[in-house]
């Protein structure tokens, strides 16, 4: 048992075990729609965008999540607005606006040589350096998002699902839409310091999509996704504990172990059906 408490001894593990569990929950609630949706590709793009929108906040002195909390809402709200009002593609536009908001952080980083190093973290995650109030504003951007997603339940279901038709309904599926993008902005801005820009769009991405292999349902789905993420958020802290290695790469490479074995057992059991089908025919 001691070997087990072992790492709660310091106050960095219990802090990062704590953000990794509510962003990994955080990212498969949130996945869901994502995924749902058809826009796997705006996690990876749009952490790229909030990464030179951090960049712009530590030049200009301004707060970090403000900075690139604001720069991430204005990059998606411009993404759907760039989809909505031209024939440009999603995945052009994400493409486009988010790669342009990433090379600006770069240059700006090129430019200001002195603080390089302070960004690793964002790049590839860091959970030494998760405080008591990074844990704080994963708990409120996760209590949020629950909160929206609570209120909202309906809606966000229709809009995933046939934005067309809930326009009909007078559903407001721009300003869904707008919201959603707020969410997701908060979300990404939160995972980080946890997962970094590297890895936050395979922490939306897998756990709901091993959900959905799982079931058909989309109650269900989003509870699975969301337990999915918290449980290899906590597994995956404890496994780079012990051989140290990155904690966002271990979390995310154990979903993906999950995804795998949830793969291949759905596989099996689909061709036993079948067999079975063709036996009894």
């Amino acid at each position: 048992m001691d070997v087990f408490l072992q790492p709660f001894q310091f106050e960095f593990f219990r802090n990062g075990t704590l953000a990794a569990v509510l962003v990994g929950g955080l990212c498969g609630l949130i996945g869901v729609y994502i995924v749902l949706r058809g826009m796997s590709y705006i996690g990876h793009g749009l952490s790229h965008a909030i990464f030179g929108g951090a960049v712009v906040a530590f030049v200009m002195t301004w707060n970090f999540y403000l900075g690139a909390g604001l720069w991430g809402f204005l990059a998606a709200v411009l993404i759907n607005q760039t989809v909505r009002r031209t024939r440009i593609s999603a995945d052009a536009a994400i493409g486009v606006i988010t790669t342009a908001s990433f090379a600006i952080g770069v240059a700006l980083i090129s430019r200001y040589r002195r603080f390089t190093r302070s960004f690793d973290a964002a790049l590839f995650g860091n959970i030494l350096g998760v405080t008591g109030q990074d844990v704080l504003v994963v708990a409120a951007v996760t209590l949020m998002v629950g909160a929206i997603i609570f209120f909202l339940y309906k809606q966000l279901l229709f809009t995933t699902f046939d934005a067309e038709v809930a326009q009909v309904y007078g559903v407001k599926t721009e300003w869904i839409d707008t919201l959603f993008s707020l969410v997701l902005a908060a979300a990404l801005i939160a995972s980080m310091q946890i997962l970094g820009v590297t890895l936050i769009a395979a922490a939306l991405v897998i756990p709901a999509i091993t959900a959905r292999l799982l079931t058909d349902s989309f109650n269900r789905m989003i509870v699975l996704s969301t337990l999915i993420g918290a449980v290899t958020g906590l597994i995956g802290m404890y496994l780079s504990y012990y051989v140290d290695v990155s904690s966002g790469a271990t979390i995310v490479l154990l979903q993906a172990t999950a995804f795998g074995l949830v793969l291949m057992i759905t596989s099996l059991q689909k061709r036993a059906a079948r067999r079975l089908i063709h036996t009894h025919l």
